[in-house]
């Protein structure tokens, strides 16, 4: 089932973080990524990581911005688990990254654009919200400053063409 409209509060954390990360998903693109970012917040919703798409950069398959951020918060709290956290993306997480956040236990994703061709949190699939997985399910906040997502990325791929 697909559940395209935000059915959960949005925190004033939530859309400062997704504002900071599209500034950072905006530098990214400037630098030749895609232009997506995540940002990783704290029980008290302070950012405790940030991290754009680096697979121009590093030579990894995984150079997702959800897996670079979240990776960047369990290191900073010294914790692979994430329970009280929230993560916040600029676009909808594919299929590996929805993985990665299940693994990572966090309570929250929020997130700006749908990803129509590869989302797993509503478009395509919704593994996050999926019961019959042994981790416990996010609550899942989408279409947060939706338009501001999906341009920067219709830019971006405009001016790849």
């Amino acid at each position: 089932m697909s559940l395209k409209s935000p059915l959960i509060p949005v925190k004033p954390a939530h859309m400062r973080a997704m504002r900071r990360a599209l500034q950072f998903a905006k530098c990214a693109g400037q630098a030749g990524e895609v232009p997506v970012a995540a940002a990783v917040l704290d029980s008290s919703g302070e950012i405790i990581s940030l991290a754009h798409n680096a697979r121009a950069q590093l030579p990894e398959i995984t150079g997702h911005a959800e897996i670079i951020a979240l990776n960047a918060a369990a290191q900073q709290l010294g914790e692979r688990i994430l329970s009280s956290c929230t993560l916040v993306v600029t676009l909808e997480p594919c299929v590996m990254c929805a993985g990665a956040i299940l693994a990572s236990r966090v309570d929250t994703v929020v997130f700006g654009a749908w990803d129509e061709k590869a989302g797993a949190a509503g478009s395509v699939y919704d593994l996050l919200r999926d019961g019959r997985l042994p981790h416990p399910v996010p609550e899942v906040i989408a279409g947060v400053l939706e338009c501001e997502s999906a341009r920067l990325l219709q830019d971006f791929f405009a001016h790849k063409r």
